[in-house]
């Protein structure tokens, strides 16, 4: 019986080897940082902070966790890092707890617009437990930053976001800032898609201009699933308190013990990314980006494209995510800006290339896989969401079964297993 985890392991190892995961918020860590996360650590409790825990026996756990804020230090130039956090959603949660108190009001870009749902999108605690007020894209997708100020004028939030989960384009920072701090708003940057493009040296650093940084670990820049949170010098000269207030919102105010393996993996992510070859790799994950975007007829100045399906017909996005399952290509189905049918139902695919760079695929390869996408593609004509929401769930329960035996996709997935046995993924 025991034995029957191991072997759904190997059944994931194989599709994730077999197949391009081209999800942007995925990526391959190195056997080293899988070390760390399977290791012994997980075996201590080390409830409390280093040199303050509730419990003994936390020497090494302290030094463990010391070492990986000051890793991050250097790394991001910022004088305060916590690691505690167990994922991004927390990490902001807490944030949001240490910044205000219940019912004031927070802003951020909208989920239809590009926005996370931490940052203030319905039924999210950011709505539930605080006055969420949006702002969104224009019409060539990019932040109206007009928008975004008369709402803060109108607003006057206690806590502005400056992060993105599906949006193709660098940020602004001086713009957010010159906002905040004309409101006396709290400025954060969730860089949680970008941190390993900005350690890289890829991507703007928003140090400079905001009050506090949070970001997950797992994606660009290659660690375990987990989170920091990092105070600028900007933002203690707002707040000295600041840290404390973190602290306290991290525990008692949202959990207990950390998982020591979890920060011990992402010390050695941040090792990692303090290399001149975790250099090459961020600069590789944009070239690659920016020519599959091209193919596709799209743009991305980061590590990610979001591809309407508008031309395909109505409400593509689902049927785009699963032919391209069948396929051997995973992305994921996305809103887009002013999304005509639904969250659910939405009409467009988000996808990026921080782990096919991570196998080593350059812009050649790019080229071929975008003939791949757009042949997959053209197999979802003509299969639109039904207008009618009740007839949706058998629809496509019925495309399903259609698209599954295709054999134009079918074709392509052959092809694609045969083509990533070049491009070992790390780790496995």
């Amino acid at each position: 019986m025991a034995n029957k985890v191991f072997e759904l392991i190997t059944e994931e190892a194989k599709r994730q080897s077999e197949g391009l995961e081209m999800i942007p918020s995925e990526n391959y860590v190195s056997e080293n940082v899988l070390k760390a996360l399977g290791s012994i650590l997980t075996n201590k409790y080390s409830e409390g902070f280093p040199g303050r825990r509730y419990y003994g026996g936390n020497e090494v756990i302290d030094k463990i966790e010391n070492y990986a804020a000051d890793l991050a230090k250097k790394l991001f130039k910022v004088p305060v890092v916590l690691v505690q956090s167990y994922s991004g959603s927390p990490a902001n949660f807490a944030l949001t707890m240490a910044v205000c108190k219940p019912g004031e009001t927070v802003m951020g870009l909208s989920l239809s617009s590009g926005g996370h749902l931490t940052h203030g999108a319905n039924l999210s605690f950011s709505s539930i437990f605080y006055n969420a007020v949006n702002y969104n894209v224009g019409t060539d997708w990019k932040i109206d930053f007009d928008e975004l100020e008369r709402l803060a004028k109108k607003h006057k939030p206690k806590l502005i976001w400056a992060g993105t989960t599906a949006y193709p384009f660098k940020l602004d920072y001086k713009r957010y800032a010159d906002i905040a701090d004309r409101v006396g708003a709290t400025l954060v940057a969730d860089i949680s898609h970008v941190a390993g493009l900005i350690v890289g040296g890829v991507h703007s650093s928003p140090v400079d201009y905001v009050d506090i940084i949070t970001t997950t670990t797992h994606k660009t820049l290659r660690g375990p699933r987990g989170a920091m949170i990092m105070v600028t010098e900007k933002g203690l000269k707002k707040d000295a308190e600041i840290k404390s207030k973190i602290e306290k919102a991290i525990i008692p105010g949202l959990q207990g013990g950390p998982h020591n393996n979890q920060t011990a993996s992402i010390a050695v992510a941040l090792e990692e990314a303090s290399s001149d070859k975790f250099k090459q790799y961020a600069a590789q994950v944009v070239k690659n980006a920016q020519i599959l975007a091209a193919e596709l007829g799209s743009v991305s100045e980061t590590h990610l494209i979001l591809l309407p399906l508008v031309s395909y017909g109505y409400g593509m996005g689902y049927q785009a995510q699963y032919a391209l399952e069948v396929a051997g290509i995973t992305v994921n189905k996305n809103t887009i800006p002013a999304e005509p049918v639904s969250p659910f139902y939405p009409s467009g695919i988000r996808l990026g290339t921080p782990a096919l760079t991570s196998r080593g695929m350059k812009e050649k390869e790019m080229i071929q896989i975008a003939k791949w996408i757009k042949q997959a593609l053209e197999e979802i004509r003509g299969y639109d969401i039904p207008a009618e929401k009740e007839k949706r769930l058998e629809f496509l329960k019925e495309y399903k079964e259609k698209i599954h035996s295709n054999n134009n996709l079918l074709s392509i997935q052959k092809e694609i297993k045969e083509f990533t046995k070049r491009y070992p993924v790390p780790g496995i």
